[in-house]
């Protein structure tokens, strides 16, 4: 403690120039996790496109969802189809890979205390931690989209969006619209995912525990939502709400399950992430 004190008190020491936000996301760049994260996210919608290259078009049958249908008609169709996809499972591991690998990795490392060291406020380490964590889900979540609608144009040509189960067709420009609505929300809903894998990440020294734990939450929320025995209790479940976003993709949008699955996630991410720093700051480090 009073070596810090005395670092703290040297000439030129700034707290808010330790861990810069610069620094530390060039040193997550280079990681393996987050390259090979991104070469799956780049990848998956060519992918996709290979499959239904060699499948052919879907027919529309009564156990076929509306957005398969339409996938290949255009390059925003096959964006959407994309996120229907993923939404439920890969951009979910996506965020808890970013969000729970970030501190725990750093504390089966050893190198924790270091940067506490260094000497690093517990806050802005978690705070600076979180926000480079938060940026590169962020740049997850919409990588997936965008790849998607280039892969889809590519294979499939630019067609206006051709809503599912209703023969609407939606111009370039509210087409955009909407899927912009669609992946903003997207983004929201992962805040409750970022919660739940930046708490373990602060409460453990294992990342595959953080990460996994964080999945495995969200898979066990996805499994009670299918028990119709809890009625409303369901709708405190943030997979509840994860598909909300199809009401955007409806001849006229519904706001209603959007705003509450929002609130919901966002309500979720704010508390698990308050605990989180509260936690790490009363935290013995000892790795």
């Amino acid at each position: 403690m009073m070596a810090v004190t005395a670092q703290e008190n040297a000439p030129g020491y700034r707290a808010h120039r330790t861990l810069s936000f610069r620094v530390e996301f060039v040193r997550q760049l280079r990681r393996w996790r987050t390259i090979v994260a991104f070469v799956v996210l780049l990848a998956l919608p060519w992918i996709l496109v290979a499959a239904f290259k060699i499948s052919g078009p879907v027919s529309a049958d009564n156990g076929t969802p509306g957005l398969v249908t339409v996938a290949t008609q255009g390059g925003l169709n096959f964006a959407a189809f994309s996120l229907f996809v993923s939404a439920g499972f890969l951009l979910v591991v996506v965020v808890a890979l970013f969000c729970g690998d970030t501190v725990a990795s750093e504390a089966s490392w050893s190198s924790l205390r270091y940067l506490l060291a260094a000497p690093v406020p517990r806050a802005r380490l978690l705070r600076q931690k979180l926000a480079v964590a938060l940026a590169y889900s962020t740049i997850g979540v919409v990588t997936l989209p965008v790849m998607s609608l280039v892969a889809g144009t590519a294979a499939f040509g630019w067609h206006p969006l051709r809503l599912p189960g209703t023969g609407v067709q939606l111009p370039a420009g509210q087409a955009v619209a909407r899927m912009l609505i669609v992946l903003g929300y997207v983004l929201v809903t992962e805040v409750a995912v970022a919660g739940i894998a930046f708490l373990l990440s602060v409460s453990t020294d294992s990342p595959l525990g953080a990460v996994g734990g964080a999945v495995g939450l969200m898979i066990l929320s996805a499994i009670l939502d299918q028990v119709t025995a809890l009625g409303s209790w369901r709708q405190v479940l943030p997979s509840h709400w994860q598909f909300a976003w199809l009401d955007a993709v409806q001849a006229q949008i519904s706001w209603g399950g959007m705003l509450e699955g929002a609130s919901v996630c966002a309500c979720y991410g704010i508390v698990l992430l308050a605990v989180a720093f509260r936690r790490f700051q009363r935290k013995d480090i000892v790795s």
